[in-house]
């Protein structure tokens, strides 16, 4: 397997996570949000209280996009931002009530979005492939930490 064959592991696994990308963004622009502002709810959901830093670290973005991006959605009344109790230097980051309510709508399109993908494989593929990829991502993390990326 070459460089020119479309079945090369390494372009099926990004063409795959575009795919996937791609559908769930157009399915989530209907409930108005940005891949960009999915992303962030995604983060925050997982991390409240995540500081802007470490949402840009998060986001693989630089602080100064974060915090413009944080600007917007705050304007839009997505995130708040709140004081840390021991360093007033730094703010932490919340959802508001209604992005949490857009993260759960944003949810059920993603497991949607996954279910439809995943269609032409039995369960038994479906927990097999998972099992797999859930390896593979690990071997990455360590080996993206023992680089220090």
């Amino acid at each position: 397997m070459g460089p020119d064959d479309d079945e090369y592991i390494g372009y099926v696994l990004s063409d795959v996570a575009r795919l996937i990308r791609t559908v769930f963004d157009r399915r989530v622009r209907d409930i108005g949000l940005t891949r960009a502002q999915w992303l962030v709810l995604t983060r925050l959901y997982r991390r409240p209280g995540a500081s802007q830093t470490e949402l840009a670290d998060m986001l693989e973005i630089d602080r100064a996009s974060a915090g413009r991006m944080i600007d917007r959605m705050q304007k839009n009344g997505w995130v708040e931002r709140r004081a840390d109790s021991e360093d007033r230097r730094i703010n932490r980051l919340y959802l508001t009530a209604d992005a949490r309510r857009a993260h759960k709508e944003m949810w059920a399109i993603a497991e949607t979005t996954v279910d439809d993908a995943l269609a032409p494989l039995s369960t038994a593929e479906r927990e097999q492939f998972t099992r797999l990829a859930a390896r593979v991502k690990g071997r990455l993390q360590t080996m993206a930490g023992a680089h220090g990326t």
